[in-house]
C-alpha cells in the first residue's frame, strides 16, 4: 500500500480530545478502553492476550509490523484487543520464521488499525488523564456519531469480560500420565501458561470462568490454578467462591493477574481500579522473601488494597511493584495458596519470574507427600 493512499483516521477519547492518523487498510470503527503498552517486542503475542480484551491498544514502541507474525507466538485463538493505535506501521517484515505480515493478519481477524499517530503525546495525555474509554475510526468526517457511540461504552470498572474469554467446555493439554494434575480456572488464560506447567510434568485440564469448587474437583487434581484475564475481578462471584472452596479445603493455590485478586477478594481483600494500570515487559518489582529485584511483564488495570492486605492476619505481601509500592505478590500464612499482580510465563519478556512455576509444583509435591 502507498502511504500516499492511506486514509485519515483518528482517535476520540471521552473527554472529547482528538488525535489524528492514517488507516492502516482495515476501514472501520471501534471501541473500547484505552491503554498502553511500553514493550519493545512481542507484539503479537500482547494482541492475542484475552486479557486485553475490551480494550484499545496504543503501543509505545515507535515500530510494529516489523518482523511480522508467526503462527506459533500467539497466547489464545485470535487477536483480543479492539483495535490498535501505533506511529510506524511497517507493511513489509524481515524475519527469517515468518508466517506473514502483520497487516494481513489484521484484515484476517477484521481489526481496525491506525498509525501515524503522535503516540508519545497520546501516552504522555493518558498518563495525566488516566486510561478511558476511547473509538477510533476511519470516519473522520462524522465526530458527533462517534461520540454518540463513544458515550453508549460501559466503563471499564464493573465490567465482568472473564465469560467472554473463557473456554466453554473443559479441556485437557499434557500427557494423561505424567505425575502432577492441576485443575486451572480459565478467565481468560494465556497458551504459554499452559505450556509451563506442561513442561513441568503436569496434566491439567482447564475449565470455563464459572465452574465450581465441586466440578474442579472431581478431576482430582493435585493442585488449582486461577489465571489471568480482562476486566474488573469484583463481578466474578463464581470464581471466589471457587476459590474460597479451595481455600478452605487447604490445597495448593496459585493464582496469576486476574487470578490473584480473585484470591485476595476471596480473603476480603478489595480491588481497585487504578489510574493507568501496568503493561509492559520491563516492570521491576521486588521479592520481599528473597530481598532480590525481578524485571517482570506485566499487564493489569486493577490492583489489590495495599493496606487491607498489609492489615490481613492469614495474608502477607511477598512482592511490590517498585514504581508505585502496588501489592505485586501475596501468600497465606496458613494455606498453600501464593499469587502474583504479573506474568511469569512472560514469552517474550524477562524469565526472572518463571520460578514461580517452580514453587507452585513444589507446593504440590509437599502436599502429596
Amino acid at each position: 500500500m502507498k502511504y500516499q493512499s492511506r486514509k485519515k483516521a483518528l482517535v476520540l477519547l471521552a473527554d472529547g480530545t482528538i488525535f489524528y492518523g492514517k488507516s492502516v487498510g482495515i476501514e472501520g470503527t471501534s471501541t473500547g478502553e484505552i491503554c498502553f503498552n511500553t514493550g519493545m517486542t512481542g507484539y503479537q503475542e500482547v494482541f492475542t492476550d484475552p486479557s486485553y480484551f475490551g480494550q484499545l491498544m496504543v503501543t509505545t514502541n515507535a515500530h510494529i509490523g516489523n518482523y511480522g507474525v508467526n503462527n506459533e507466538e500467539i497466547e489464545s485463538e485470535g487477536i483480543k484487543i479492539s483495535g490498535l493505535i501505533c506511529r510506524n506501521f511497517s507493511f513489509t517484515h524481515s524475519r527469517v520464521d515468518s508466517d506473514g505480515n502483520l497487516k494481513d493478519w489484521f484484515e484476517k481477524h477484521n481489526l481496525v488499525a491506525i498509525s501515524d499517530v503522535d503516540t508519545r503525546a497520546l501516552v504522555s495525555y493518558i498518563r495525566d488523564n488516566g486510561a478511558m474509554n476511547a473509538i477510533i475510526s476511519t470516519e473522520v468526517d462524522n465526530i458527533e456519531n462517534l461520540k454518540k457511540q463513544l458515550s453508549e461504552i460501559p466503563n471499564m470498572e464493573g465490567l465482568e469480560l472473564a465469560s467472554k474469554v473463557s473456554t466453554k467446555e473443559p479441556y485437557f493439554i499434557g500427557d494423561e500420565n505424567a505425575p502432577i494434575k492441576i485443575s486451572a480456572l480459565d478467565i481468560g488464560i494465556k497458551k504459554n501458561i499452559l505450556r509451563n506447567f506442561v513442561k513441568r510434568d503436569a496434566y491439567v485440564k482447564v475449565y470455563p470462568y464459572n465452574a465450581t469448587f465441586k466440578e474442579m474437583s472431581e478431576f482430582n487434581p493435585d493442585g488449582y490454578f486461577i489465571s489471568n484475564g480482562p476486566g474488573d475481578p469484583e463481578p466474578l462471584i463464581d470464581a471466589q467462591n471457587t476459590a474460597k472452596d479451595i481455600i478452605a479445603n487447604d490445597l495448593p493455590l496459585f493464582g496469576i493477574c486476574l487470578g490473584h485478586q480473585v484470591i485476595a477478594l476471596a480473603n476480603g481483600i478489595s480491588t481497585y481500579k487504578m489510574h493507568n494500570g501496568h503493561r509492559g515487559i520491563n516492570h521491576p518489582v521486588k521479592n520481599l522473601l528473597t530481598g532480590k529485584g525481578e524485571i517482570t511483564s506485566q499487564n493489569h488495570g486493577f490492583a489489590i488494597n495495599r493496606e487491607e492486605t498489609e492489615a490481613h492476619n492469614d495474608v502477607e505481601i511477598t512482592h511490590v511493584h517498585l514504581n508505585d509500592n502496588t501489592v505485586a505478590g501475596i501468600r497465606m500464612k496458613n494455606k498453600n495458596v501464593f499469587s502474583v499482580q504479573y506474568h511469569p510465563e512472560a514469552s517474550p519478556g524477562p524469565h526472572d519470574a518463571e520460578y514461580l512455576f517452580d514453587q507452585f509444583i513444589e507446593n504440590i509435591k509437599k502436599a502429596k507427600a
